[in-house]
């Protein structure tokens, strides 16, 4: 393959780790082949002869957008992350990041192990100039619009000053790609106090008085209520939060579809509140925002659920191919470079 551009129309190619994630590859053939299309070509990477089959399977034929790149290896969930990516460097996770790094490829995404992907997107695409230790940027819903929080998962301890890189990262995401003119900060911690936290959060405080837009602490349930545009912490709290706000919003949905169809005169309503029940149900689903993407890294990389659905797979390919439409990478380094990146 030839490196590519994204200059003018010219066609986005997005690297898919098919091997990545609790179904593949079934689910993943099938996002590829719903995302593919003229303006996006979906490179499955991974055990050719299987992928092949399954599109062959799905659709009958090789659809004109659908490539393959071969990747005989695969790393587990059991494995250790880093660990793995050295010892299998022909594994379909590091082969999609490999790809991106090269040129081969606009942007990479995966259902695959997180910490396999950050360490081969680190090894391959490399670190931003400055920037310690890059992160995970979830779009989480709130009542007053969307809020990032990173760190959602990339690593799983953060010393304190990790803090105003996430801020300055989170804030230029949610500016250049949410168009938040004045994004505030929030703190994540058990209480609005200064004092409340562990010592890493009461030293992070101290680090973000000058960050522009800090508003100080915000708890758990302040996420939701918008109390802030970026929330940062660490990637264990950010995950765990993060996966909480799913399971709650999964429970949600499925307690709201049981009391719509539960008698004749609930269905006879769900009709008429069925517009509203969707677009709740698009503003809290993770299925529909695809995935999340790795700041912090010189390319796209985008990361989403190893239980990811085929939309949810197809989405996180559109994601990918919209930020490197708008040569997201590019924007978000000038922005890092003009601003001081704080640092150890």
């Amino acid at each position: 393959m030839s490196a590519v551009t994204t200059s003018g129309r010219d066609q986005i190619v997005v690297a898919l780790d098919a091997m990545g994630g609790d179904t593949a590859p079934q689910e993943q053939v099938k996002g590829a082949l719903d995302a593919s299309g003229p303006e996006t070509k979906v490179l499955l990477v991974g055990d050719e002869p299987r992928v092949r089959a399954e599109v062959e399977r799905q659709v009958g034929h090789v659809p004109p957008h659908i490539d393959f790149f071969h990747a005989p290896q695969t790393v587990s969930s059991h494995e250790a992350g880093a660990t793995a990516v050295r010892e299998k460097p022909d594994s379909s996770i590091a082969q999609v990041c490999r790809l991106v790094g090269q040129g081969e490829a606009h942007g990479a995404v995966s259902a695959g192990h997180t910490g396999a992907m950050l360490a081969a997107a680190t090894l391959n695409m490399r670190r931003v100039p400055g920037v310690i230790r890059p992160a995970i940027a979830v779009v989480v819903p709130s009542a007053r619009g969307p809020v990032v929080l990173l760190d959602a998962g990339a690593s799983a301890e953060a010393r304190a000053e990790y803090y105003p890189q996430f801020a300055l990262m989170g804030r230029l995401f949610a500016r250049d790609v949410l168009g938040i003119p004045e994004p505030t900060v929030g703190l994540l911690s058990i209480g609005e106090e200064e004092l409340r936290g562990n010592e890493a959060v009461q030293a992070a405080h101290a680090l973000l008085r000058d960050t522009p837009g800090f508003v100080g602490n915000v708890e758990g349930r302040d996420i939701n209520a918008g109390l802030a545009d970026v929330v940062v912490t660490d990637g264990f709290t950010g995950n765990v939060v993060l996966k909480a706000l799913e399971g709650a919003a999964s429970y949600l949905m499925t307690e709201v579809r049981a009391a719509v169809t539960r008698t004749t005169r609930a269905r006879i309503g769900a009709l008429l509140v069925r517009p509203a029940l969707r677009g709740m149900r698009d503003k809290i689903d993770p299925e529909v925002y695809g995935g999340a993407y790795l700041l912090g890294v010189r390319g796209l990389c985008v990361i989403t659920h190893g239980n990811a659905s085929s939309e949810g797979l197809g989405n996180a390919v559109r994601l990918a191919a919209q930020g490197a439409r708008e040569d997201l990478i590019g924007h978000f380094a000038a922005a890092l470079g003009s601003e001081r990146v704080p640092s150890a």
